[in-house]
C-alpha cells in the first residue's frame, strides 16, 4: 500500500503528531507499506532532510490557514498514484483541498486524524478561537469529516469527546492503536549524553516535563505547584524537593519570559532547569534518570512524550485531561489528578510520599503498560489492517 500523509509541517518542534509519524513510518515499511509526506513547509528547511520518508514540501505557507497554491497543484497531479491519503489535523486549507481534489479527480479514499482538535475543552480555554472554528465548522469542516472514508481517533476518550463539541457531527468513526517506538541504543550512551550536556544534574533528583512549552500544557500550573510543594516541605522539614527539568521548545518568547518570571516569583528559579528541546540519546537519558515524568495539561489528546516515558520505565504524573490517563492508571503506571493548581500539587505530594518499593513497582508497571498498549509495531499492524479493510470494502461514512 502506498500512503500519502498530508500534514502542515514535519518540523519536530511542532509536537506529538510529527513524533508519531517518525515512529510509525518505519514500522509500516516493515509491513510492506510506503509512506510519503505532503506538507506546506518551506523546501529549504533543514529538518526535511532528516525526516523518515520522502517529503514533498510545497510551501512556504501563508498564514495560520496553511495555504499554498503549490499544494493543490501537486495534489492534482499526483493523488491518483496513492492507495490512501491521510490528513493530519483540522482547521486548515489542507483538508478542504484534499476533499475537493479527490472528489473532482476521482482520487483514492482519504482519511482524517483530528489529533484532539475536536476536544470541547478547547472552547473553554480559547473562546475567541472557538467562535472562529464554529463558523468554519458549519461552512466547511464538518463536510471534510463527513466525506472521509473514516476518521481515526487515537483513543476512546478522544472519540467520546469529539461527539460533544459541534453540531452536524457525522462521520465514520474508528479508534486505532497509536504509540511510539521503544528507545533504541545503549542505556549507557543515553546516560552519558544527558550528563555531558547537563553535568549539574548528574547527582540531583528531578521531575521531568518534556514537551512544547505552551499554555495548554499547564507549565504555569506546574511552576506554581512546584513552588508551593517546595515551600511546604521546607517548612515541615521534610527534606529537599527534587529539582524540576523543563525540556522543550517554546515558540512564543513572551510566554517563555512569563514562565521564567513565574519561577522567580515562586522562589524556585535555582531548582528549575530549562534545557530547550531534547532529542536522541540526551532525551532518553533525561527520561531514564527522572524520578517521574509530569504532564499537567489542560488538554492533551494522546501525549507521545507520556508513552516515551513509559517506554523508559519512568512512572508518569498526569492531569485528567490527558486522554489516555484511564488506560495507564488501569496498569498502575500513573498518578492522576485534576488539571488545576491544587491537583498538580497533589501529584507531586503523592509521589514524594511513596516509599521506594512503591516507586519501583510503578516503574516496572510503566514498561509493562508500554509493551501492552503503545508499542509501535502493534499500532502499525492495527492501522494497516484498518486501512486495508476500509479501502477494500469501500466503507463510507455512517
Amino acid at each position: 500500500m502506498r500512503i500519502l500523509r498530508v500534514i502542515a509541517s514535519v518540523d519536530p518542534a511542532t509536537g506529538g503528531p510529527v513524533a508519531g509519524l517518525r515512529a510509525i513510518t518505519p514500522a509500516l515499511e516493515r509491513l510492506g507499506h510506503t509512506s510519503e509526506f505532503l506538507t506546506v513547509d518551506d523546501p529549504i528547511e533543514g529538518y526535511l532532510q532528516s525526516f523518515v520518508g520522502s517529503v514533498h514540501a510545497t510551501g512556504p505557507a501563508k498564514g495560520g490557514y496553511s495555504y499554498s497554491p503549490r499544494f493543490r497543484r501537486w495534489l492534482e497531479k499526483n493523488a491518483r498514484s496513492f492507495d490512501a491519503i491521510i490528513v493530519h489535523g483540522l482547521w486548515q486549507h489542507l483538508g478542504r483541498t484534499v476533499r475537493a481534489v479527490t472528489r473532482e479527480a476521482g482520487g483514492p479514499p482519504y482519511f482524517v486524524f483530528p489529533h484532539g482538535m475536536l476536544d470541547p475543552t478547547l472552547r473553554q480555554t480559547y473562546p475567541v478561537k472557538h467562535v472562529k472554528k464554529w463558523l468554519y465548522w458549519i461552512a466547511v469542516e464538518h463536510r471534510i469529516l463527513r466525506d472521509a472514508r473514516a476518521v481515526f481517533f487515537t483513543c476512546e476518550e478522544e472519540r467520546r469527546l469529539a461527539r460533544t463539541t459541534f453540531p452536524l457531527y457525522r462521520c465514520n468513526e474508528r479508534v486505532v492503536s497509536y504509540g511510539t517506538a521503544e528507545p533504541d541504543g545503549d542505556p549507557a550512551d543515553w546516560q552519558n549524553a544527558w550528563r555531558s550536556r547537563f553535568p549539574a544534574l548528574e547527582s540531583r533528583r528531578y521531575f521531568l516535563f518534556l514537551g512544547r512549552l505552551h499554555s495548554k500544557k499547564g507549565v504555569d500550573m506546574l511552576l506554581r505547584a512546584y513552588g508551593r510543594v517546595s515551600r511546604e516541605r521546607a517548612a515541615n522539614k521534610n527534606g529537599p524537593t527534587p529539582d524540576l527539568v523543563l525540556a522543550g521548545p517554546c515558540l512564543d518568547p513572551s510566554y517563555l519570559a512569563q514562565l521564567r518570571a513565574l519561577a522567580k516569583e515562586q522562589e524556585v528559579e535555582s531548582h528549575v532547569h530549562w534545557t530547550g528541546m531534547l532529542t536522541g540519546d540526551a532525551k532518553w537519558g533525561a527520561m531514564r534518570n527522572a524520578e517521574a515524568f509530569i504532564l499537567p495539561s489542560r488538554q492533551e489528546n494522546f501525549g507521545i512524550a507520556v508513552v516515551e516515558a513509559l517506554a523508559s520505565g519512568t512512572p508518569v504524573l498526569l492531569s485528567d485531561r490527558v486522554n489516555i490517563w484511564r488506560e495507564i492508571v488501569a496498569d498502575n503506571a500513573a498518578l492522576v489528578e485534576p488539571a488545576n493548581d491544587d491537583g498538580t500539587a497533589r501529584l507531586l505530594h503523592r509521589w514524594l510520599l511513596m516509599d521506594s518499593t512503591a516507586r519501583a513497582k510503578m516503574s516496572a508497571a510503566a514498561r509493562t503498560c508500554f509493551d501492552r498498549r503503545f508499542e509501535v509495531a502493534h499500532a502499525a499492524k492495527n492501522l494497516s489492517e484498518q486501512l486495508s479493510g476500509l479501502i477494500a470494502h469501500g466503507v463510507s461514512a455512517a
